[in-house]
């Protein structure tokens, strides 16, 4: 057995190949860019994502292939032609250029109505935000446009030329969850009738043929299968192991993104989260806009080369960072989770000449944390609560901060034992949509291993439950703030 996955992060593209056994056996990585044109824009280059892609794979490729599986950042628009060429950049999910648009839906309650069919709450980076922008404002693009992808839907139509949409993609922002289809009501609701064109069919699972053009230019066969694997974080919660209701995931990555599977998708709960169809069963997730780049920041403003010394800095200050609390809020996107609002943004409060570097460095990632919990609460899970949190992603190499998690949410926490566990999802999925294994669940059983874990101190837990509620008081206080600032930043742009 010798298999390739692709996992086409948003900022690294990254081709796994696998042994005989199932271990990783080379891994390729490539860097890609993030444009961003205007305040509140985030774009990439569809050609340059392709060719990265297409570098990776020829770097780990060696003999026959079994198949080819693919994951891939999600949400966003990456509209092509009739050709299946881009028309224009792909606008990514944490674009924030509807931001606006997403406020008057949230204002007017048709947010909050759409959850109820689709499971997940608007944001500006989902694709009937950018679609009704884009109609605004280059409509032109529109006209030229035959079909709206997603990240990973754009590399299988470029691997196999088949343009389709994974159910985990399709499932925000328009599909019923229950019927696992597209909602004609969805579509209506936000005056997107005209866009039924542009959604590509839903399918579990595709599998397709590597087409002549692709395989010289990955170096494989022609015909080799091609899985489209769920996008990322679905992959990723996978490839940890978490394929049973219960079980809970976090990657600690540019999304910090806490993950429970659920059997059933629950659409009469608070409109917050987004609920992900997967192969077998769903995945109530909390991607929020702001993750290990809010450790990357923090680096740059103490001078720290890298996130390891952060952690260290922090471990000179005792919990609580002297009384000092961080909100995390740092994106120009504002906040999707466990709360929507574009306006969000972050803040250092009680700040005083007492605290030193150690001090915010704690405050850091204690932040960070108390989000990792709020989102842990905000899945409702309580007949199968979890028992543990798995944990993958840059930011779990850090053994401090994943001290930090597990005191703050009273969970056992365990590492995965894969340098790149989304590709090891894509590769479960792969084997089970090729028939090589009976299902994703008897797959992770099989491949999934996990390395050392940390356990939650009693006493330190017990105070930081008194932390948690500290700091959504604090929060909610700061949210009062956030239409001044935004009133500000308006101000400072004209």
């Amino acid at each position: 057995m010798a298999i390739i996955c692709v996992d086409a992060g948003t900022t690294v593209i990254k081709a796994v190949a696998y042994d005989a056994a199932g271990a990783e056996s080379a891994v390729a990585r490539r860097e890609t860019v993030v444009s961003r044109p205007a305040p509140g824009h985030a774009e990439q280059d569809m050609a340059a994502v392709w060719d990265a892609v297409a570098a990776t794979v020829r770097q780990v490729a060696t003999g026959d292939v079994d198949f080819l599986a693919v994951t891939a950042q999600g949400d966003g628009c990456w509209l092509v032609g009739a050709d299946l060429e881009p028309t224009g950049p792909a606008i990514l999910w944490n674009d924030a250029r509807a931001a606006a648009t997403v406020d008057s839906w949230t204002r007017e309650g048709l947010a909050a109505a759409a959850f109820r069919i689709n499971g997940s709450s608007a944001a500006s980076g989902l694709p009937h935000a950018i679609l009704t922008w884009l109609r605004e404002h280059e409509p032109e693009r529109l006209e030229r446009s035959a079909a709206m992808l997603t990240c990973g839907g754009w590399i299988f139509a470029k691997l196999t030329g088949e343009a389709v949409a994974e159910e985990s993609d399709a499932s925000a922002p328009f599909m019923d969850l229950r019927a696992r289809a597209y909602s004609p009501d969805l579509l209506a609701m936000f005056g997107l009738e005209w866009a039924e064109r542009l959604l590509p069919p839903v399918r579990s699972c595709p599998v397709g043929e590597l087409s002549p053009q692709a395989a010289a230019a990955l170096g494989l066969a022609t015909g080799t299968p091609v899985v489209m694997a769920p996008y990322d974080i679905a992959a990723t919660a996978l490839g940890a192991g978490a394929v049973a209701p219960g079980q809970a995931c976090d990657i600690l990555g540019t999304t910090l993104c806490t993950e429970v599977v659920v059997d059933s998708p629950a659409l009469d709960g608070d409109p917050i989260g987004i609920t992900i169809a997967l192969p077998e069963g769903y995945l109530r997730a909390f991607p929020t806009f702001a993750g290990t780049e809010v450790v990357q920041w923090t680096c740059r403003l103490l001078g720290l080369r890298e996130p390891a010394e952060l952690g260290e800095l922090a471990g000179r200050s005792a919990p609580g960072a002297g009384g000092l609390t961080f909100l995390p809020y740092l994106s120009p996107a504002g906040e999707r989770a466990p709360f929507t609002d574009p306006l969000a943004r972050g803040a250092m409060l009680g700040l005083s000449f007492e605290h030193g570097r150690e001090h915010v460095a704690r405050a850091a990632l204690e932040g960070l944390t108390m989000v990792i919990k709020d989102c842990l609460a905000a899945t409702g899970a309580t007949e199968l609560a979890p028992t543990e949190l798995r944990v993958c992603g840059g930011g779990s190499a850090s053994t401090a901060w994943l001290g930090m998690i597990a005191d703050v949410t009273g969970l056992p926490v365990r590492r995965s034992a894969d340098a790149e566990v989304g590709a090891r999802g894509a590769f479960l999925v792969g084997l089970a949509g090729t028939g090589a294994a009976p299902s994703i669940a008897a797959a992770a059983a099989e491949h999934v291993r996990l390395r050392d874990g940390v356990e939650p101190d009693p006493a330190r837990q017990a105070f930081y439950a008194g932390l948690f509620d500290d700091f959504l008081t604090l929060r909610e206080t700061s949210a009062v703030s956030w239409p001044l600032l935004g009133e500000m930043r308006s101000r400072g742009r004209t």
